[in-house]
């Protein structure tokens, strides 16, 4: 596809990067003369310097031949306006990025009368996000396919699991039928398992399972955490807002700390009465104390400062028993934040990226058997791939067993009329299924690639 980025800061620099690996023909454009050479010069991108909002400028990016464009500017209003020019100009397929809450309830009025394809509030996304892991307490992430029936979780399992010192084949049987270990973290060593694999204790995993399983298994896999009722935010950000309202809406109790005494009043006036706002500075650890943090089930860091979030976790987890959930801006030291001890880590530019891509590999996925949704997993070590199998190859109708699949694959489910299989030797895929596969093999492209 001809695709154009409006906006060369972080995340459309991001997006760049990521639509060129699966072949796509990007140009960018931004005012800032700086931002356009940093993308050219670290990618093979064409780039144009100017307002995205002008019809000259989206010319000479060639929106009269572009399928798509996307709108990433810092501005609301300029986004939505590259979009309506776009439309005009060529009828692409548009993407802008809102953030603003005033615009939430009016999502659907904007996309139908200006005609664009998809709006994308990183703020609200992770703000989901973050929900979905309060929600699983004993996961530190949680990814989801198949329109949210297959989930895939990472988590680190305790010291007096069953699963420990058994082979899967054996501990697995005991356990749940629909539940597959699909990736081992051991170190720095990824482990995409057989049968006869034996976990260990450290050993953090990432399994596949139906939504209606996951509960069980952490159950019966040795977890004891409970579930989470209380939830101290520190941060009224976009985020902290939309965070608030929704947790607040399904039942937790929600305590917001923000330093801005005027954005506190915003917040108490915005939020549900059942949200209590503190005005105070949350990185004070008196003030955490004042208001509960040693009680609180859940804790997330979501001030503007990475710093400050991460040693506002690595203090809650090291003194209370809340689970914690940390934001972080920069993607360029997430390897070695990996390795410290703050809990579940969210990146919203890397949430926006990864629903762009989604929704460009569903435009792709209208015929064949391309990817639908990938997610790199495993501190980007292994990656996993849906597939929606919509045409006849030598990978389809046979069963597992007869296929030759390449080195460190996993077919981990599928899914075939809302019914959760996780597949066996003797089961087979067959058409018009979704398919989840687990590989460190960056190749696959379409699902006939995980046969070697």
């Amino acid at each position: 596809m001809n695709i154009i980025i409006v906006g060369c800061g972080k995340v459309g620099a991001a997006l760049a990067e990521q639509l060129i690996a699966e072949g796509h023909d990007i140009t960018v454009v931004d005012q800032d003369p700086r931002q356009v050479t940093a993308v050219t010069n670290r990618c093979d991108v064409m780039g144009v310097i100017g307002n995205g909002v002008s019809h000259s400028i989206q010319k000479d990016a060639g929106i009269e031949y572009a399928d798509m464009l996307i709108a990433m500017t810092g501005s609301d209003e300029q986004n939505l306006l590259c979009c309506l020019i776009a439309k005009k100009a060529s009828n692409c397929i548009t993407i802008a990025r809102v953030r603003n809450p005033d615009y939430i309830t009016e999502r659907g009025f904007i996309k139908e009368k200006l005609g664009i394809s998809m709006i994308v509030n990183p703020e609200l996304e992770t703000a989901a996000e973050i929900t979905r892991l309060f929600s699983i307490p004993s996961a530190m992430e949680v990814d989801t396919f198949a329109r949210g029936r297959i989930e895939l979780l990472k988590t680190m399992l305790p010291p007096d699991s069953p699963l420990l010192g058994v082979p899967l084949k054996n501990a697995l049987g005991k356990l749940s039928g629909k539940v597959l270990i699909c990736a081992i973290e051991r170190g720095n060593e990824v482990i995409i398992p057989s049968g006869d694999d034996i976990l260990q204790p450290g050993d953090a995993i990432s399994f596949v399972a139906s939504r209606r399983e996951v509960g069980q298994f952490f159950k019966k896999a040795g977890f004891s955490k409970g579930h989470i009722k209380s939830i101290l935010i520190v941060g009224g950000s976009k985020i902290g807002f939309y965070l608030a309202r929704r947790l607040s809406e399904i039942g937790f109790r929600v305590k917001l700390i923000e330093k801005d005494k005027e954005h506190c009043e915003f917040l108490n006036a915005a939020l549900p009465d059942n949200v209590v706002i503190i005005n105070g500075d949350g990185s004070d650890q008196n003030l955490l104390l004042e208001e509960g943090v040693e009680d609180a089930d859940g804790f997330a860091a979501l001030t503007d400062i990475d710093e400050e979030n991460l040693m506002l976790s690595l203090f809650v987890r090291s003194h209370f028993r809340a689970k914690t959930v940390t934001k972080v801006n920069k993607m360029n030291f997430e390897g070695l934040i990996e390795r410290l001890s703050v809990g579940s880590v969210v990146y919203p530019k890397f949430i926006t990226s990864e629903m762009i891509l989604s929704y460009v590999r569903a435009l792709e996925n209208s015929t064949g058997s391309n990817v639908q949704t990938l997610y790199n997993i495993v501190g980007g070590k292994a990656q996993a791939l849906e597939f929606n199998i919509r045409s006849e190859s030598p990978a389809v109708g046979k069963p597992l067993m007869e296929l030759r699949l390449k080195k460190n694959l996993l077919l981990c489910c599928i899914s075939r009329h809302g019914k959760i299989i996780v597949p066996s030797g003797r089961d087979s895929v067959q058409l018009g299924d979704t398919v989840v596969v687990v590989t460190t093999d960056r190749s696959l492209a379409d699902f006939k690639d995980i046969l070697a």
